[in-house]
Formats: structure tokens, sequence, C-alpha cells
């Protein structure tokens, strides 16, 4: 399965390079671009985590003011469909 999530962070300006270093430092999180106190990301899910705890997290990550979804994107990937069929004896 492919859970995408994409999300605008704002952090207090003096703070953006630590919260960049911070969301890039965990599993399944990236940032893409940042200007002014806004930030860029995106969060899929990993094992034992789904991407919308992830974004859970980033709301206690020091310096975060807000975090906004702004783009999700989900799908079966083949091989989630394969496993999921029945096995023919």
């Amino acid at each position: 399965m492919l859970n995408i999530c994409g999300c605008l962070v704002h952090t207090m300006p003096d703070m953006t390079d630590q919260v960049m270093v911070a969301i890039a430092a965990t599993e399944g999180g990236e940032v893409h671009a940042h200007e002014d106190g806004r930030i860029v990301v995106t969060v899929e899910d990993i094992e034992g985590k789904r991407a919308s705890e992830q974004i859970m997290d980033m709301h206690q990550i020091p310096g975060v003011l807000t975090v906004t979804l702004t783009y999700h994107h989900f799908e079966e990937l083949d091989e989630d469909v394969d496993a999921a069929l029945p096995t023919q004896h």
C-alpha cells in the first residue's frame, strides 16, 4: 500500500533549520523546499507507523507552529493486490 501526504509546515523563522533537520531525520519524512519559515514536506507510511501519526508527531517538534495537510495520495500496489487474492490449489 502506498500512502503519501504532502504538508506545509510553518515554523518560528529562527528555528526553521532545526525543524528541517528533525523532519529529515525521521523515517518516512522528507523536506523538499523552504522559505520564510515555511517548509514543504512529504510523509509516507513506514512499518509500524502511519503517515497521519507522523504528521501528529511533527506538531511536537520545537519551533513548529502549524502543520497543514495539503496533499494526500493513497493506492494499492500490485504486490498488495496479489497478496489479497486467494491462492488456487
